[in-house]
């Protein structure tokens, strides 16, 4: 019998969308989503995602098949749709026969969801507006995220629960025939907030931030520790320091590598003045810096001038916990307050 039953009900068709025991999926966090955070989430009944970020297809290639070798359990793969070898990416994941790609970072380019869903696999987009995510499931996009500028990384400039207010009764008005599946992102800690998401017609959630400090995550002891010590108004989003250049926000810790990215925008934004670079190689620019930033962060522990990417329920993280504690724990906060509607 599950001791979740209510949570479960509400979540029956992110479940059988995704293929796992609860419609949890993990945010696509880069360096720190890798092969072990992955297989464990998956392995505990949530969705692990693969993080493909600036990887090249033949690091996606050894990740998927390093993930293979430790679940058997289905996980997904997130690329960014501005890569220059996307569609090799994507090659490599039909391939794999990975049954779910998320495509981030802006408006999937020509052909890419064709492709995709050519090669057996689900599509999964994040629609940061409502007109947005109509288009995309018109496009052929199978499931949505909407995620809120609570995020840690890259953010919108729309809180999660007026997205969920704009988004869910249109797309996903609960017990319709019309409605799609839209898992809802940012800012989530605790699971009232789930049980709250999902009686409005979400079909599942996503997290990063509470997944990132697991024992399970390879982060380095000093970026999990600097976790542990913020609180939610230490989750800071960039700034843009010039209009010609959009560059999307990044939520993260302030730190000395906060204001590094401001001197980096100053100097891509020369580069276009100077060298004449095209937008797309200067947004490409930024993606890099900030690959760099936070693998100097996660991997190396240097906390103090690389990016800790952290949403603002930052606050609610306060120790290393095992993957299955964290999921039983959002569990039994949602069905608890799905008890007492």
């Amino acid at each position: 019998m599950n001791p979740f039953p209510l949570t479960a009900h509400l979540m029956q068709r992110g479940c059988a969308f995704l293929g796992s025991e609860h419609a949890i999926l993990c945010g696509a966090m880069s360096w720190v989503s890798e092969r072990h955070l992955v297989a464990a989430i998956s392995e505990a009944g949530g969705f692990g995602v693969i993080a493909c970020g600036a990887m090249t297809p033949e690091l996606l290639d050894a990740e998927i098949a390093g993930t293979k070798t430790l679940t058997r359990k289905p996980f997904g793969v997130n690329l960014i749709t501005m890569h220059p070898q996307l569609f090799e990416l994507i090659a490599i994941c039909v391939r794999h026969e990975v049954g779910h790609v998320v495509l981030a970072g802006g408006i999937p380019p020509k052909g890419s969801v064709e492709a995709i869903k050519a090669g057996g696999a689900k599509v999964v987009c994040f629609a940061p507006t409502l007109a947005l995510g109509k288009k995309l499931l018109r496009s052929g996009a199978d499931a949505l995220v909407i995620e809120g500028m609570e995020a840690g990384g890259h953010i919108g400039p729309v809180s999660t629960s007026v997205l969920a207010q704009e988004i869910l009764p249109v797309l996903a008005p609960p017990d319709s025939d019309d409605s799609h599946l839209v898992f809802v992102a940012g800012g989530i800690g605790r699971g009232e907030a789930i049980a709250g998401y999902l009686e409005m017609g979400a079909c599942g959630v996503q997290l990063g931030t509470r997944f990132a400090c697991a024992t399970e995550s390879i982060a380095h002891p000093d970026f999990k520790r600097a976790f542990f010590r913020a609180s939610a108004r230490d989750a800071v989003a960039s700034v843009q320091v010039d209009p010609r250049l959009p560059v999307i926000p990044v939520r993260a810790l302030k730190n000395k590598g906060t204001e590094a990215f401001t001197a980096k925008q100053l100097e891509v934004a020369k580069a276009l003045d100077e060298d004449g670079i095209a937008m797309a190689e200067a947004q490409l620019q930024i993606e890099h810096y900030w690959a760099g930033a936070l693998r100097r962060a996660v991997i190396d522990g240097d906390v103090e001038h690389g990016s800790l990417m952290a949403g603002q329920s930052v606050g609610m993280v306060t120790k290393e916990e095992p993957v299955t504690e964290i999921i039983a724990a959002l569990l039994a906060e949602s069905e608890a307050a799905l008890a007492r509607r």
